[in-house]
């Protein structure tokens, strides 16, 4: 198995296993772009290795062991470190950068990696507000609840966007969603569960709307 491809499934793993517990395989052919067939042989592969780096069960989904937590860290460290350069040093858009780091994510040493992130100073979380993990592979996961189960009225602090779609990245951008604004939920729709937002634009409050599976990517807190 080429190392940059186990890489890549340890990764989605470790980010699926995030958000929903573990991951299925279906969520991994969407992510990885490869036919769900392919993604139950290259599991049962890494289930086999000794040791062992996932534990799979048919139909059931996949997590990470321990060594499989600490191998997908690393590579997501790098990740984060790489898009925080792209975007505060190259001046790279948000929605840019996530593609032009997985090119590059497999290419860097552990020297190159700490060099990168002394640069850096150590920055705790990346232009989309996900956490790096440290070079001792602990994580510092940022507070936050997803603007669909928030309510209305009271200003939010965006604290994190998990979105990598680059169309909705930039759309976000136009309405100046960024790490760290301010936005109030003015409404949210009983039937399609289309959210209502303002942020403030200079002396104006600024409207506009998003989805239900947009909102639900996006992470805040009261302000």
């Amino acid at each position: 198995m080429r190392p940059d491809t186990v890489e890549d499934y340890l990764k989605a793993i470790y980010e699926l296993q995030e958000k929903y517990g573990r991951a299925k395989t279906s969520a991994l052919s969407v992510r990885l772009g490869v036919t769900p067939g392919s993604v139950t042989d290259m599991l049962k592969r890494l289930a086999g290795q000794t040791p062992r780096l996932v534990r799979y069960q048919p139909h059931q989904g996949v997590t990470l062991t321990d060594r499989g937590n600490r191998r997908a860290l690393a590579v997501i460290r790098r990740h984060r470190l790489l898009e925080t350069f792209l975007h505060d040093v190259l001046g790279f858009s948000w929605d840019e950068v996530h593609a032009e780091a997985e090119k590059l994510e497999h290419c860097l040493s552990e020297r190159l990696t700490e060099a990168l992130a002394n640069y850096l100073n150590h920055p705790a979380c990346d232009p989309h507000g996900d956490p790096i993990p440290s070079g001792e592979g602990e994580i510092q996961m940022p507070a936050g609840c997803p603007l669909s189960e928030l309510p209305a009225g009271q200003p939010l602090l965006i604290t994190r966007v998990r979105l990598q779609d680059r169309e909705a990245l930039q759309y976000l951008a136009r309405n100046r969603i960024r790490i760290g604004a301010v936005v109030t939920i003015v409404e949210k729709s009983p039937l399609d569960g289309q959210i209502s937002l303002t942020i403030r634009r200079g002396r104006k409050q600024h409207a506009f709307s998003i989805g239900a599976a947009v909102a639900a990517d996006i992470e805040a807190r009261p302000s």
